[in-house]
This record gives C-alpha cells, sequence and structure tokens, in this order.
C-alpha cells in the first residue's frame, strides 16, 4: 500500500498521526507522510486513518 497527503485538503487535524503514528507526522499545522511505502503490519491502522480524515486528505492505493 502506498499513501499520500493532499495537502490542500489538509486541515491539521492531527487524526492521522495519533492512529499511525509510524505512518503520519504533524509538520507544523499540515500532516506528511513519513514513509509513502506502508509497511504491511500498518496497514490497518493508515485505513483507519483514511477512513477518520474528515476532510478525506489521506489518499491510498
Amino acid at each position: 500500500m502506498r499513501v499520500e497527503i493532499d495537502e490542500v485538503a489538509c486541515i491539521g487535524c492531527g487524526l492521522c498521526p495519533q492512529i499511525a503514528p509510524g505512518v503520519f507526522q504533524m509538520e507544523g499545522e499540515i500532516a506528511e507522510v513519513i514513509v509513502n511505502a506502508v509497511p504491511e503490519d500498518e496497514e490497518e491502522e493508515v485505513q483507519q486513518a483514511a477512513e477518520s480524515c474528515p476532510t478525506e486528505a489521506i489518499l491510498t492505493d
């Protein structure tokens, strides 16, 4: 799984690093992806973060 943040859509709510701290972190007021290729053991957390994002700014494939 690969993951990206739509920086235009991100409102910096902080949910994604709370849910998947091994993949996301806050950079100022915007979330950023630490690793684009998500390790298998963190895919469930990333999917949960994407579903929880209030602006749907987390893009996965």
